[in-house]
């Protein structure tokens, strides 16, 4: 293991470092081809709802084993870990998930609309998660957003281990039915605040007051917009130094009228009593029904946590039914301009005019885009300097379960009404935008080996630490669909992504599951009516697929590495845990934290370059982590085998150009101030 992070602070203080590993370097096997995945991976569907009778445990026999531990994961697993055995890249290292013993008890609880009384409608979009360290202590927090029940904040303790500090925090929020959050540093105070999303009851903005509690200050901020909120991007638009807020609304998919109650969570768990609004049972009609749409909002920061409504002002007209936004430069000139995603049709661009006012040029720079897009991320693909923009496709995939077989062909067929209406300019499938260097993007997903099936978050990081930005993808639909397994893709040094989650240990899940009981109903009682009763009697418990939808990466032990976490649907989260400090004795890294002085102060929208002797590492710090995650932690650059650093140069938002001069040593977290 490294030993604990310390900083360097551009002060001329003296430098604290990670001490070096002592370990062999162990690499994977290396030959002249690297075996096709698409050839050898057999894509076999399973059935997410299986029913026993509830009087067997669910380890009992009652349960069909290929649930628990169904045969094509095997299959899988054995083609991948063959063919990683090609791979140039290092990939010998694994995850494993410790959030058993982490002390992390968050378990994530579903509405009744999408269990026992199932309706195929946008309650399945939610639960994210945000990271960012709300005492002050240096070490990565963890915020988990709950649909029925209470949110959770998790301190992380050290060791590995996590404390539950939701109600000192005062951030439970149990009476809300939470979508999202995102932290942020509105007043410049150097603590994180933080901002939740709700479905109808209202957002809410809590101040955090320096020792990681925080204050309900909704009302008075602006910010406690009422609807069916998704998305919450804090950016620096007009460059003034505070962060204001894009808020993307999804459209309304439930009914009017009061909400209801409802007692019971999972078969087997505690009952409890929670409130929800009853979804419509033709929600994604709604995309092709006007009345139904709840536009996307700028609020504009007044100063003193006051926001301002500002969308129509500056020319704004996001309308689409929007999951997610993101803050793209795409014509690099300092502006951020925003990306906004469309879940089903044409997502939306808007240049960003001098912070004055927001042009449309959707169809002029994408004139195509996913056409059920869920998650983006930027990440510099290939290391030239330029942000490239990768995207996922959920919704192509529920529309029909197709396979990603015919979703690879980028086809332009017809599957609903709202595709049609998109008039061919919708790609089926993921997309993955690469900058090219006269300005135009050009989309090389199939090239590049970006697609994969029924996904969500989207996460880039450098897991392997050799200089190259890897995805992470949350993927599966749960019930009433079968199970999907979330994606690991390992960057081939800027020429196309490796399949790597069987590989290194993501997949299969702890003790190879990949269903859990989801709901249970009296077949001889109450509900002897019910559709999933038909033909049976008695108690019963029905079987759902697992699946993640938030993920976040974060070197969450302090060694050294990224690790990965993931908000899951209707189960505990996923505290995926690197053991690359551990395997590769040349690990070469340096985190970059940035305080804002004329610029905000967490940096947001900076663009830091790392340049070693060969070569040049590019982030722009975001804060994004994919769908509905954010993350306020420092940036993180692999270093290949390079353990110096000759320079880092810092564009702030405020125009303010930085170079901090070299020699700087790996393994470090570097603290830049704003001059």
């Amino acid at each position: 293991m490294l030993g604990k992070i310390h900083c360097l602070r551009i002060t001329g203080e003296r430098p604290c470092r990670y001490p070096r590993p002592r370990r062999g370097n162990r690499r994977c096997p290396r030959t002249t081809q690297v075996v096709s995945m698409s050839l050898i991976l057999i894509l076999l569907s399973l059935s997410a709802a299986i029913q026993i009778n509830a009087t067997n445990p669910p380890t009992d026999v009652g349960v069909p084993p290929e649930v628990l531990a169904p045969p094509w994961l095997e299959t899988r697993r054995q083609a991948q870990v063959a063919a990683a055995a090609g791979y140039a890249v290092f990939c010998d290292f694994s995850f494993t998930d410790r959030q058993p013993t982490s002390g992390i008890a968050f378990h994530h609880h579903i509405v009744d609309d999408s269990g026992r009384h199932y309706r195929p409608n946008h309650y399945d979009h939610g639960n994210g998660i945000a990271l960012a360290d709300v005492d002050g202590d240096g070490r990565t927090d963890l915020y988990f957003v709950n649909q029925a029940g209470p949110n959770g904040l998790w301190r992380n303790a050290g060791g590995g281990q996590f404390t539950d500090i939701t109600e000192r925090g005062g951030v439970a929020l149990a009476d809300r039915i939470g979508v999202t959050a995102s932290f942020a540093d509105l007043d410049n105070d150097g603590a994180p605040d933080l901002y939740v999303t709700n479905v109808r009851v209202g957002n809410v903005l809590f101040r955090n007051q320096g020792d990681g509690r925080f204050a309900d200050i909704s009302q008075e901020s602006g910010l406690d917009h009422q609807g069916h909120s998704s998305a919450a991007l804090f950016f620096d638009y007009d460059r003034d130094g505070q962060l204001d807020l894009f808020l993307t609304n999804v459209g309304q998919y439930t009914e009017r009228g009061d909400s209801i109650a409802v007692i019971g969570f999972a078969p087997g768990e505690q009952p409890g009593q929670y409130h929800y609004y009853v979804g419509f049972k033709d929600a994604f009609a709604g995309h092709l029904k006007p009345e139904r749409t709840e536009p996307s909002l700028l609020f504009r920061n007044a100063g003193e946590n006051r926001f301002v409504d500002v969308t129509e002002e500056v020319g704004i007209k996001a309308d689409g039914w929007s999951g997610d936004a993101m803050p793209l430069d795409a014509n690099e000139d300092g502006w951020p301009d925003l990306y906004v995603l469309n879940m089903q049709g044409h997502d939306q661009y808007y240049e960003n005019d001098q912070g004055q006012r927001f042009i449309d040029k959707s169809l002029a720079v994408f004139p195509r885009t996913p056409w059920g897009a869920m998650s983006a991320q930027i990440l510099d693909f290939d290391n030239d300097g330029h942000q490239d923009l990768y995207i996922t496709d959920m919704h192509s995939d529920m529309s029909e379960d197709i396979g990603p077989e015919r979703e690879k062909l980028k086809s332009r067929m017809q599957w609903t009404e709202s595709f049609l209406r998109s008039g061919g300019r919708s790609i089926y499938g993921n997309a993955f935008y690469h900058r090219q260097p006269n300005g135009t993007y050009a989309e090389i997903s199939d090239s590049i080996g970006a697609e994969n099936y029924w996904p969500w978050g989207l996460s880039a990081g450098d897991l392997n630490a050799d200089g190259y930005e890897d995805v992470f993808i949350t993927a599966s639909m749960n019930y009433a669909f079968r199970y999907a397994v979330n994606s690991l893709l390992l960057n081939d040094r800027g020429k196309g992504f490796l399949d790597a989650e069987f590989a290194l240990g993501v997949e299969p899940r702890r003790e190879g599951r990949t269903a859990m009981p989801w709901f249970a109903l009296d077949c001889a009682g109450e509900y002897a009516t019910h559709p999933d009763c038909e033909g049976r009697s008695g108690p019963h418990v029905f079987w759902g697929a697992l699946g993640s939808r938030a993920s976040a990466l974060a070197d969450l032990d302090d060694d050294g590495d990224l690790d990965i976490v993931t908000n899951e649907f209707n189960a505990p989260p996923l505290l995926l845990i690197s053991d690359l400090s551990d395997q590769k004795a040349d690990l070469n890294f340096l985190k970059v934290r940035l305080i804002g002085t004329r610029s905000n102060r967490d940096g947001l929208g900076a663009v830091v370059s790392v340049h070693t002797r060969t070569h040049t590492y590019t982030r722009v710090h975001d804060g994004k982590s994919g769908y509905l995650s954010q993350s306020l932690l420092p940036l993180y650059f692999g270093l290949g085998p390079t353990s110096i650093v000759e320079r880092i140069e810092v564009q702030w938002p405020s125009g303010t150009a930085q170079i901090v001069a070299g020699p700087i040593e790996s393994n470090q977290l570097v603290e830049i101030r704003e001059p």
